[in-house]
């Protein structure tokens, strides 16, 4: 059997059993696992690509290329009944542990802007839900993000510790307050002018703003002249970025740790980066339709997902040396599972049909380069106020 038929049944039996009940027309889902074999196959965002992997003797490669095509302009193709079970089920085993999600948003072709909810994880962020909308501006209202995150609660475990990270341009006291009513903790960056209460007194946060090499720490302060709170502020000017201080908001005590916390936000630039140019092309899509890209979308994500469980299994199973020539982990958890997925279908190997993302720290962090390794991180001057 060829290295097309080989994958469509692994993902085949992944898909249907994790989907189970709830999943829908077969024939939806058989064409999704044709997507999800194209793509992982030719690397890209590549319809006609994909289509030549669709292994239906007799059936002419323009035949392909429009079922999948119809596939993706199909109303009744759902993403979120289709990948809800699946990021479920790769999460199951959270409960109880820390939780980061991040909120960001990434343009295509200044036609489309596509709003991610993520999972970070190990370096990169893992798509939890999305939305695409046609828009000239990667600045999003509350109103078009507020339902993600409701949709987001019921597909996290039970008794997840969710710490909700959001950069400046969603600093707003509507999403504060929606993020606290679902129970979750944030770190979400705010803007110099944002109105600071402390001891009764009102103050523009830059006016607080710490000299270069500080980092100071506000506690039990109120925000904006509705005085939402009391939150906590952590504050710091680095050396490396005098002109562009954090200002970062927590609904818990800050320290230090708050700046590391609020940094793995930009594990999201990861995530379009791999979508993009980095790995899977997808501004070569050339589609013109919203629908039809939350649909693209959903099988990026599953793509993203899988691999990035198979690049877990790979390292758990002590395996990342064969797939990887870096002495350290020096690939993604994403290109470790392609390498492996590649290897498995080289040897005629069994691949996993089953979907887990370990909730335990890495236990090989990446490292760019072994001096990167060693080099010191930023240092600050601690003062804390009250």
């Amino acid at each position: 059997m060829g290295d097309s038929w080989v994958l469509y049944g692994t993902l085949m039996e992944l898909l249907c059993q994790t989907l189970g009940d709830a999943r829908p027309h077969l024939g939806q889902v058989k064409t999704l696992t044709w997507c999800l074999v194209g793509l992982l196959l030719t690397g890209k965002v590549h319809i006609p690509g994909w289509a030549s992997h669709i292994v239906s003797p007799g059936e002419q490669q323009a035949s392909r290329e429009r079922r999948l095509y119809r596939w993706l302009a199909n109303v009744r193709v759902h993403t979120a009944r289709l990948y809800a079970p699946l990021i479920r089920e790769a999460l199951r085993r959270w409960g109880g542990a820390k939780l980061y999600l991040a909120l960001d948003t990434t343009t295509l072709w200044g036609r489309f802007t596509v709003v991610y909810l993520s999972v970070i994880y190990r370096g990169r962020a893992i798509p939890l839900i999305w939305h695409v909308l046609r828009s000239q501006s990667a600045s999003v209202a509350f109103a078009v993000y507020e339902p993600l995150l409701q949709q987001a609660a019921h597909l996290l475990p039970v008794g997840a510790n969710v710490v909700f990270l959001g950069d400046r341009g969603f600093a707003n006291l509507r999403l504060l307050r929606a993020v606290g009513a679902l129970g979750w903790h944030f770190r979400v960056r705010l803007k110099g002018r944002t109105w600071v209460y402390r001891h009764g007194h009102g103050t523009y946060l830059r006016r607080l703003c710490p000299a270069v090499g500080q980092a100071h720490f506000y506690h039990k302060v109120l925000l904006t002249k509705r005085q939402f709170g009391p939150v906590h502020l952590a504050l710091a000017c680095p050396s490396t970025s005098p002109n562009d201080p954090w200002y970062v908001v927590s609904d818990e005590p800050t320290n230090l740790t708050t700046f590391d916390e609020y940094g793995l936000r930009f594990d999201t630039e990861e995530l379009f980066l791999d979508e993009k140019s980095a790995n899977f092309q997808l501004e070569t899509s050339e589609l013109d339709d919203a629908a039809a890209l939350s649909r693209l979308a959903l099988v990026l994500a599953i793509a993203i997902l899988i691999l990035t469980a198979w690049g877990g299994e790979a390292v758990a199973l002590e395996l990342r040396r064969t797939v990887d020539g870096h002495w350290l982990r020096g690939l993604s958890y994403l290109r470790i599972g392609w390498h492996f997925l590649r290897q498995c279908l080289a040897q005629r190997l069994k691949l996993p049909t089953w979907l887990d993302l370990n909730s335990e720290p890495d236990p090989e962090p990446a490292v760019a380069s072994i001096r990167k390794a060693f080099e010191p991180g930023l240092s600050f001057k601690v003062r804390f106020f009250t």
